[in-house]
């Protein structure tokens, strides 16, 4: 907006402004300069000069000094950006983690091994690191040992001056005092309001925005974007989202946006016509016409962000009793307060189940892959072993992913990941299989004596056959073994042989032994 206001100078040192008919003066002496603008302009204002003047509006000045012409521009309104130093990081450990168990049988969802030398926490604390968020509190409760050992090895932030005042702190379910503080997290956004006083503490006073994550995805993501669309758009909660098909739909929380990206609707899970009724046009998201049909509907990733004091709010005193962000407290809000979509249109999966998990680790073994945990500018970060280079001899290997200190004989392995310090004797043919490794060596000659013995070693012994299978941490599998379920079963739970069977993968225990010549 530009308005034309008179401003001359006259010979005795007068400044004199001319609004709407009014016209006010003040003395200067020598140069003209903005500091007497305001003063003339607060003139103005205190003696109320002109009711069609009005206050609050952004003013330009055109100004005849001296018969020169001087021009005078409003100050634009500058964007604020988001500063990572203003947000901190909440990541939930996850519940009991049913739907992936036996992985979950002695660790927490997290926990879980991926990618051959990975865990499904490095996913989010890679991202919070790469986005420069180093305050990062990572909630846990269930089976949280090997986390914990995890974490404290891998992201020790408080052992240098590296990362200022950064920090990563595990916040562990404990009881306190008071009823309801005898409780376990009784859902996420419990879990957040049982340590919500930490927001209060001293060096979290700078605190502006608090990003809730989950520790069970698979994706790369830069969350200051995220925070940036969140700031612009002036919201108090913002909900990341995904496009969604058909077959999935009915297993996330899905939403109805309005043209400005405001979340009109959320239903958590719905199903059969209350999930018809969530069907939107996601070109308004920039898909084509043609993926907008594979994908009708918009989906929660579980991944928010919140204004630090709306969530204090929302925890402590408009929804004191609501356990989960996802079914309570995000279609709570949706009426009351500004809640964002933020798109994100990039490979996202959830872990949340054996076949998931089974087939997003081999899809990293696929050419082009849809994600890869390599990129040089944003690397996935994980424990540091130090182990030695995986030594291959005369073996066959086709699409597949093969982790640092493994032993190779004479084998052939195809479209499969072979984990950490994992041993492939002669003969062995490994397909579609995820193989985790192990936590540790055995010698040469501890591998012989065990042999002598009629005892298994760790690893995979010579001419077995494993295919469409998880092998997890350890497990001790002997000579001429079959593993292909090739009655195709589905469900199967035999813990005292070593193995369960889901959605049609077989999954062979931690710590467990298959005995030479066992066919599965």
């Amino acid at each position: 907006m530009k308005a034309h206001v008179p401003v001359q100078k006259n010979r005795g040192g007068l400044l004199s402004v001319e609004v709407s008919g009014d016209r006010v003066s003040t003395s200067f002496n020598g140069g003209f300069s903005g500091a007497q603008l305001k003063k003339c302009i607060k003139s103005i204002k205190s003696r109320s000069l002109s009711p069609k003047f009005k206050m609050g509006v952004a003013y330009s000045v055109l100004a005849d000094v001296d018969k020169e012409i001087m021009p005078f521009q409003a100050p634009m309104f500058e964007r604020q950006h988001a500063d990572p130093k203003s947000v901190v990081a909440i990541i939930l450990g996850g519940g009991a983690g049913t739907r992936l168990f036996p992985l979950t049988n002695r660790r927490a969802k997290p926990a879980v091994p991926i990618g051959g030398c990975y865990r499904l926490i490095d996913v989010p604390m890679s991202n919070c690191i790469n986005s420069g968020i180093n305050k990062i509190f990572i909630l846990t409760q269930f089976n949280s040992a090997s986390l914990n050992r995890h974490l404290a090895r891998t992201y020790n932030f408080g052992n240098g001056v590296n990362f200022g005042n950064g920090f990563v702190e595990v916040l562990a379910a404990t009881q306190t005092p008071g009823e309801s503080g005898m409780n376990w997290f009784q859902g996420t956004a419990d879990a957040v309001r049982q340590f919500v006083w930490l927001f209060e503490d001293a060096k979290n006073k700078d605190i502006e925005h608090i990003l809730i994550l989950s520790g069970d995805h698979l994706y790369r993501m830069d969350y200051m974007d995220f925070v940036q669309k969140h700031i612009d758009t002036s919201a108090d909660i913002t909900v990341s989202c995904v496009p969604m098909d058909d077959s999935r739909a009915s297993d996330y929380g899905l939403m109805k946006i309005a043209n400005t990206g405001r979340i009109l609707h959320f239903s958590e899970k719905p199903k059969g016509a209350d999930l018809k009724a969530m069907q939107v046009d996601t070109t308004r998201l920039g898909l084509s016409a043609q993926d907008a049909k594979r994908y009708p509907y918009i989906a929660s990733m579980g991944v928010y962000v919140f204004r630090t004091d709306v969530l204090l709010k929302l925890l402590r005193w408009r929804y004191p009793t609501s356990n989960d962000f996802g079914s309570e407290i995000i279609p709570s809000s949706v009426n009351e307060y500004n809640v964002q979509a933020y798109l994100f249109n990039d490979y996202w999966e959830d872990i949340g189940t054996i076949k998931s998990f089974f087939d997003a680790n081999l899809a990293l073994t696929e050419e082009p892959p849809k994600f890869q945990f390599y990129d040089p500018m944003t690397p996935f970060f994980t424990s540091p072993r130090f182990l030695p280079p995986t030594k291959i001899e005369k073996c066959r290997i086709l699409d597949a992913i093969i982790s640092h200190g493994c032993f190779l004989r004479e084998c052939s392995v195809q479209h499969s990941i072979v984990g950490v310090r994992s041993r492939l004797e002669t003969g062995v043919e490994l397909q579609d299989t995820m193989m985790m490794g192990a936590d540790y060596y055995q010698t040469e000659a501890e591998i012989a004596a065990l042999l002598a013995e009629g005892k298994v070693p760790v690893g995979v012994g010579q001419n077995t056959k494993i295919r469409n299978c998880i092998i997890d941490k350890n497990a001790k599998i002997g000579k001429n073994v079959v593993i292909a379920n090739t009655d195709g079963v589905q469900e199967a739970d035999r813990p005292s042989e070593g193995f369960y069977i889901r959605s049609g993968i077989t999954v062979i225990l931690k710590n467990s032994t298959i005995k030479d010549g066992m066919v599965i």
